[in-house]
């Protein structure tokens, strides 16, 4: 059974219309992210469920009880900002205790529930200090620390790691993960990092100019985009998008990618989208992973559709782990993802695999994927 729905969630400023019917829903313990670019509609929704927000029409509910009237303090959510939101006055002890004395729990309960949400989050060591004497990193276990005291039935964050540096945000990002996996709590989670959405979350919505473009799981988001706007903005590097032409090979349809003064790029599609059909002549947008553009020893032996084509090579970027090339494909450049040790260099041509089986198409007008 859900534990969070949304149901046709309006929210409007005066006559500027910000969320235009989200219909959400996670089940108890469960991960959503909300990610989408600035101005998407994203925290303006969290802060409709938090109840900082008044909603125009919809419906809110929370373990099957409506909460749309319901102050703030009475929904029974924890919430943790971007900004920390942490008292300077008050010692590390004081600012997680804070909320609790100001509802009157006994002082044996706050010391234990301090010390357990301490040790939880490693954070014993820091009780008697000030904000001020804390790292980034360390503020914001501080903010985590005062909502886990709370026991509430759904935490919301807010871009909780965007004030921090890169190896402290794949840090704490770790240690959020980890702290779902034991404490198995509901979380609603705003980004615009896809890369934190791609790996925190159950769930993902993507929003786009208040519009939820798609709902679904990671793996999801990630090989099934419902629209270009998913495909290019879920994924690092994002998901190649290229111009195309389906055409007739034999008796097969056939991706062609068209390379200037270069010889066309066929490629023969032995599945495919039913759909695809009805473009024979016609132009799409094909799409594919860098992963799923390589050099042909690093290509996926399982894959039912690989097709292999010589490209020019016109930079190479070695990436440690990875090396990334780009060619020119249907006049976009292309990001293929090869092998470290991948012997490839720019200005050459080389042969470079291409796993139809993770291929999407999408209709040019519309942006929509055929299917």
């Amino acid at each position: 059974m859900s534990f969070l729905q949304i149901n046709e969630l309006h929210k409007s400023f005066g006559a500027t219309h910000i969320l235009k019917g989200i219909n959400l829903e996670i089940e108890e313990g469960g991960f959503l992210v909300l990610v989408g670019p600035s101005g998407c509609g994203k925290s303006t929704l969290l802060n409709t469920i938090a109840g900082l927000e008044p909603i125009t029409s919809g419906e809110i509910r929370i373990n099957g009880n409506q909460v749309n009237d319901l102050h703030p303090s009475k929904r029974d959510i924890a919430m943790v900002f971007q900004s920390y939101a942490l008292y300077p006055n008050m010692t590390v002890g004081q600012n997680i205790a804070f909320g609790m004395e100001i509802r009157g729990v006994p002082k044996a309960e706050r010391d234990k529930a301090i010390a357990d949400v301490a040790n939880l989050l490693q954070i014993g060591h820091l009780l008697d200090r000030k904000p001020s004497q804390l790292s980034g990193g360390q503020r914001q276990r501080v903010a985590m620390g005062r909502a886990l005291v709370r026991d509430p039935q759904v935490f919301l964050f807010d871009e909780p790691l965007s004030n921090l540096d890169a190896k402290l945000r794949i840090d704490m990002r770790t240690e959020i993960k980890r702290l779902h996996q034991r404490m198995k709590t509901t979380i609603v989670y705003v980004t615009h990092d896809q890369i934190e959405a791609m790996t925190l979350a159950t769930k993902i919505a993507v929003l786009k100019d208040g519009l939820l473009q798609q709902f679904g799981t990671p793996a999801e988001i990630y090989n099934d985009p419902v629209n270009m706007f998913v495909a290019d903005f879920m994924g690092s590097p994002a998901m190649n998008l290229v111009p195309a032409t389906i055409v007739t090979e034999g008796n097969k349809l056939a991706v062609k990618l068209d390379r200037g003064e270069r010889q066309p790029i066929l490629l023969p599609l032995s599945g495919g989208p039913a759909g695809l059909s009805a473009y024979n002549g016609k132009k799409v947008i094909f799409g594919i992973r860098p992963e799923a553009l390589t050099d042909p020893d690093g290509a996926d032996r399982n894959a039912s559709q690989l097709a292999t084509a010589d490209c020019h090579i016109e930079v190479v970027e070695p990436a440690g782990s990875d090396t990334f090339a780009v060619t020119a494909l249907g006049g976009k450049h292309v990001v293929a993802r090869l092998r470290a040790d991948a012997n490839v260099k720019p200005g050459t041509t080389t042969p470079l695999a291409f796993n139809l089986t993770k291929a999407v198409f999408f209709d040019p007008e519309s942006q929509n994927r055929i299917s």
